[in-house]
């Protein structure tokens, strides 16, 4: 038994550890310590990978590259390979991962179990849109092949399924052909949420990649740096050598309050914008800007933070975030890492994945109680007027009755679950 958070460090429950590195005795393993969640390297923020008191099948043993077809950029690999080993290995041979989250520290189980989506969802959708084959391991030891066009109601299941529907041990991921690792980019200031539409539609047609940083507490303006970028083949150039800081303690107050944020929302918006125009950039500050800090998580304090990630469709998205604003201002709360973005007009690949057509604003808050968690009824009730969702993989707290509402095709999801399996979120939200 150990202590283990998830990314939010929210809480340290106890937990016991089942490392599963050998394929050929997942079942055995499963079978022997259930019920039980599978773990990899538990940077989702809430409670989506946590068992308190209860199992845990750590995955990170699972870390092979099976196969790598170079002409179809076919990759096999096990469930615990992490996204940066990924991209690492195979951009220098001219193939990237088509979607991938604000993070490279993911296992790919992990990005299917929760569906992941990055800056591109209009142009590649999320990351079950390139997964070809899954292999699931269920508790009863039955083995599942899973694809679009392989029991695609097992596949709809698994992609985005929380880890409910069995241990993902390997994938088949279709990769795409780049150039190299560099992207053209364009820093464009906004001042407010209209001009923040417009580029997000203007956009759309010429860029793959777009996001945005959003001001959250300069009175709920909704001023904010919008962030946008291409593949480009450029040839061959040093890769720019950033230093990698690493947050060395656990504060004894969070470094994210009322004195640091107006200050350090002020300083950030005028060097951006500053900085704005075109540029060439590395591939991984642009998609993973926090990776050069390790542990950041760690200076929220003691007490941890959470995210709020929602997603409101298109035709409410603006005075819903604009509501959204309000209340965070009006609260004298804020974020540093306020990111706001547009998801295209997709379809979902999973029957729980998170994306859908529309705009989702993800924000941190330092954990401070009760009084976090009435604004977050606040929020909740502007995201249920719009007919919006919150982000399971970013969630600690989310109410029963709005996690049923945004999910609508859950009493389908529930046919696929494993009764062997079991997590802190699927007691929360689905009473087992």
């Amino acid at each position: 038994m150990r202590r283990v958070s998830s990314w939010g460090r929210l809480s340290a429950h106890l937990h016991d550890v089942v490392m599963l590195n050998d394929p050929a005795r997942v079942a055995e393993q499963l079978a022997t310590h259930r019920p039980g969640i599978a773990h990899g390297m538990g940077r989702s923020y809430g409670d989506v990978c946590l068992n308190p008191e209860g199992v845990l099948w750590n995955t990170t043993g699972f870390d092979h590259f099976i196969q790598f077809d170079e002409v179809t950029g076919k990759l096999v690999c096990e469930a615990g390979v992490l996204l940066r080993d990924i991209q690492r290995l195979l951009i220098p041979r001219g193939w990237m991962l088509p979607v991938t989250p604000g993070t490279q520290m993911v296992t790919v189980g992990g990005a299917i179990a929760n569906d992941v989506h990055g800056k591109n969802h209009h142009a590649f959708g999320s990351f079950g849109d390139h997964v070809q084959r899954i292999r699931l391991v269920r508790t009863d030891g039955e083995l599942i092949a899973c694809g679009p066009q392989l029991q695609s109601d097992w596949f709809a299941a698994t992609v985005g399924g929380l880890g409910l529907t069995g241990v993902i041990v390997e994938a088949e991921i279709q990769l795409r052909r780049v150039a190299g690792p560099w992207l053209d980019t364009e820093t464009v200031p906004y001042a407010n949420l209209n001009e923040f539409f417009q580029l997000a539609d203007n956009s759309e047609a010429t860029w793959e990649h777009t996001v945005s940083w959003i001001d959250c507490i300069s009175g709920g303006g909704g001023r904010g740096i919008f962030m946008r970028g291409n593949p480009i083949d450029v040839g061959d150039r040093p890769r720019p050598q950033g230093r990698q800081l690493t947050m060395p303690v656990v504060p004894p107050v969070s470094l994210v309050n009322r004195l640091s944020l107006r200050p350090f929302n002020m300083a950030y918006f005028h060097l951006k914008k500053w900085q704005a125009g075109r540029a060439i950039a590395h591939y991984e500050p642009f998609f993973y800007p926090l990776d050069n800090l390790l542990e950041w998580n760690r200076m929220y304090g003691p007490k941890g933070f959470f995210q709020y990630q929602s997603v409101v469709p298109r035709a409410l998205g603006q005075d819903a975030v604009q509501a959204m604003l309000g209340e965070i201002a009006r609260a004298g709360d804020g974020s540093f890492l306020a990111v706001l973005k547009t998801f295209g007009n997709r379809q979902p690949v999973g029957l729980l994945s998170f994306p859908q057509p529309g705009v989702t604003l993800a924000l941190d808050f330092p954990n401070k109680g009760a009084q976090t968690h009435q604004l977050f009824e606040r929020l909740d009730a502007i995201v249920r007027a719009a007919s919006g969702r919150i982000y399971p993989a970013k969630d600690a707290r989310m109410p029963r009755d709005l996690f049923e509402a945004g999910y609508p095709r859950l009493n389908d999801f529930l046919k696929y679950r494993d009764p062997g399996i079991s997590s802190a979120l699927s007691r929360r939200l689905m009473g087992s």
